[in-house]
């Protein structure tokens, strides 16, 4: 019978010899699997792509997000397209502006008297209605009197006026229509044609006595037309062949240089100015100098158009007199006054004719009013003439007073 231990001893190294192969075989097992399975990826550079939100329909609002307000295609900063480093920029010139040719000024009130008489018939058709009456008592002269300074013909010359025609109506006896018209027209062209009892003499002075161009000043409030007519001025002197030097010494109203400048290029003529807020009285010197250099025949200066009631400014207005005159004496200084604004106007003469030695005044916007009766008044006032009238917003619709031309517009022919 064989040994017990040594069976013992095989049979346990059979089974440690099992237990290896076991192993052995189940590690090539799990060694297979790990094999087969796939490698993990690197991550893609191809950027993952969304679909975009749909477009909103008809009738609906795209999204907006609640903290950020919507804002309109003009509120929106676009970016603006960076030059290309090898295309050229192109700058363009301004295009010169073309030159005008201004209407002569010969019969410029008679091409106007259809627009004045329109407007302005109203005192000339009130006074013949009134006088054809069949009694004139007093209270006919009264409402002759009303409508006289209703258009602001002033008391003094209004009570002229009236005495006169009261003479006249009772030593004519009958009074036919034609009679009337002739009667009022003669009295009204001796009321404007006069004053201080003498014969008013209505020529814009232009022209200097000496090597020097002639000197024109404009004075006036805001709002009265001034800058405009110192550029319609320059039109009617280019219009009778002269030639034209613009000082514009308003630095204080904004634009007021570009505005000048403007009508100076459409009629060829050129205009100092300085910069805004500058020294109106060094650039009026300027211009008068840069006349004299350039042998113009015109020096047409813009001063502010301040309020009257302002005495330092008012005197710095007579301070550009004072430095023009280093050059030459001023040969025209033109007061520009709104017709339309009655004893207020007459109120802006008397303190302007303080400050400056007034020659000649200017009447704007005398269309669209009844109110004619102001170039009596305010020659009463000044003892200067009307020498300028404005009937309109056009370039050419500034023209030389004609006391007769403007008393057939008043009352009709």
């Amino acid at each position: 019978m064989p040994d017990t231990g040594w069976v013992m001893e095989i049979v346990i190294l059979a089974v440690v010899i099992a237990v290896v192969v076991i192993g052995a075989l189940g590690g090539l097992v799990i060694g297979s699997r790990k094999k087969k399975q796939l490698p993990p990826q690197a991550p893609s550079s191809t950027p993952t792509i969304t679909a975009p939100p749909a477009e909103p329909t008809v009738g609906e609002e795209a999204e907006t997000p609640r903290d950020e307000p919507r804002r309109t295609i003009e509120e929106v900063d676009l970016p603006l397209a960076e030059p290309s480093a090898t295309a050229p920029v192109v700058v363009e010139e301004p295009a010169a502006p073309e030159i005008e040719t201004p209407e002569p000024t010969a019969g410029r009130l008679v091409r106007l008297r259809a627009r004045l008489s329109r407007s302005q018939n109203a005192l000339g058709k009130g006074l013949l209605t009134l006088l054809s009456r069949e009694h004139l008592d007093e209270d006919t002269w009264e409402e002759i009197e009303d409508t006289l300074l209703t258009a602001d013909v002033g008391v003094a010359p209004t009570q002229e006026l009236v005495e006169r025609l009261r003479e006249r109506v009772r030593v004519l006896g009958t009074r036919t229509p034609d009679e009337l018209r002739t009667l009022l027209r003669e009295e009204l062209i001796a009321l404007l044609g006069t004053g201080a009892g003498t014969d008013f003499d209505r020529t814009v002075k232009t022209e200097s006595g000496l090597e020097t161009p002639g000197i024109v000043m404009v004075v006036g409030v805001n709002g009265t037309g001034k800058t405009t007519t110192t550029g319609k001025l320059a039109r009617v002197l280019v219009a009778d062949g002269r030639s034209v030097v613009l000082g514009a010494a308003d630095t204080f109203r904004a634009a007021a240089a570009d505005q000048l400048q403007t009508w100076g290029e459409r009629v060829g003529a050129r205009t100092v100015r300085g910069p805004e807020g500058g020294d109106p009285a060094s650039i009026a010197y300027d211009a008068v100098k840069e006349g004299i250099a350039e042998g113009a025949d015109v020096v047409l200066i813009d001063t502010a158009g301040r309020l009257h009631t302002k005495t330092g400014l008012m005197d710095e207005l007579g301070k550009v007199k004072r430095v023009v005159e280093k050059h030459a004496p001023l040969d025209e200084v033109l007061l520009v006054l709104d017709a339309t604004t009655g004893q207020n106007g007459l109120v802006q003469a008397r303190v302007f004719a303080e400050v400056v030695d007034i020659t000649g005044i200017v009447l704007t916007k005398l269309d669209g009013t009844a109110k004619g009766g102001i170039v009596v008044a305010v020659q009463r006032e000044l003892g200067v003439p009307v020498k300028l009238i404005g009937l309109g917003e056009g370039a050419d619709d500034l023209a030389p007073f004609e006391p007769e031309a403007f008393v057939d517009a008043l009352i009709g022919e």
